[in-house]
């Protein structure tokens, strides 16, 4: 396989950090969470022997830097990073999306807003919390996680973040954290040092976007909306299995819970082949 090509690419107010492997159709990978393109590292190879697999780091996360540290967060502009990639790389052919967490976000708004741009979304867990019928609870969590961030800091912030994404009823206390492949350890620095940003940009402002639903009903022929088989109940999953109902989809199930892309790489981008494949 030849080497990654690295590169930056000036958008509106950022610059951004991306990676391209591979050949054949586009894929672009889109993070979630305080994780950039190396979120991907453990699946990318695999992806990359049937596609040009482009990665990045989200404006304000890791190597993509913004022109106003302090800027307000928005999904739309976060979707236009994604088309600016997607014009440059694959400028007559639509290609197909990845995105996770946070990313699927604003790949579902990549797909409403360009459609033509997309040939498939796989959007694995979007956090659109604002489907649901008790949005109302979420919106209060989301309050209080930044009060919690602006009064005590970040660790009691994501400490509240947490528990508000336990199942529903489950008071048990966090398992003890699996072992994960030595790659995605050593991305902990670089994941904790984007958790500020997380935590008071993205979280307020990705988890109180309102996704159209009309919208995605006349493109659902190319959204594949997916949760993962350990996180079945928990907040992040319940939007993409309300959304699946709504649309009249499949719900598809990864390996894993929310970060099955890192915890089961082997078995998460296998299956993600298959379904690009699609």
């Amino acid at each position: 396989m030849t080497a990654p090509t690295i590169s930056t690419l000036r958008v509106n107010g950022a610059t951004l950090h991306y990676v391209v492997r591979g050949q054949g159709p586009l894929l672009l990978l889109i993070p979630g969470g305080s994780g950039g393109a190396a979120s991907f590292d453990g699946i990318v190879d695999d992806l990359a022997a049937e596609f040009t697999v482009a990665t990045y780091d989200p404006r304000g996360m890791s190597r993509s830097t913004l022109d106003d540290p302090e800027a307000e967060q928005r999904v739309a502009e976060h979707a236009a990073d994604a088309l600016r990639i997607l014009d440059l790389l694959s400028p007559d052919e639509p290609a197909r999306v990845f995105g996770t967490s946070s990313g699927a976000i604003a790949a579902l708004h990549l797909l409403t807003a360009h459609p033509a741009r997309v040939e498939r979304v796989v959007a694995h867990e979007p956090p659109v919390v604002e489907v649901l019928p008790d949005a109302a609870e979420h919106r209060a969590l989301i309050a209080r996680v930044q009060e919690a961030f602006r009064a005590q800091g970040l660790m009691p912030a994501m400490a509240v973040f947490a528990a508000g994404l336990k199942k529903a009823g489950d008071t048990a206390e966090p398992a003890a954290e699996m072992k994960l492949p030595p790659q995605a350890a050593a991305r902990a620095e670089s994941t904790m040092a984007n958790l500020p940003y997380f935590v008071g940009r993205i979280v307020p402002s990705f988890m109180s976007y309102d996704p159209d639903i009309h919208r995605l009903q006349a493109v659902s022929d190319r959204l594949v909306l997916a949760g993962g088989e350990d996180s079945r109940g928990e907040l992040p999953y319940r939007p993409a299995a309300f959304l699946a109902e709504r649309l009249g989809t499949e719900l598809l199930h990864f390996p894993g819970g929310h970060t099955g892309s890192t915890t089961h790489p082997a078995e998460f981008g296998q299956l993600l082949r298959k379904v690009l494949r699609a």
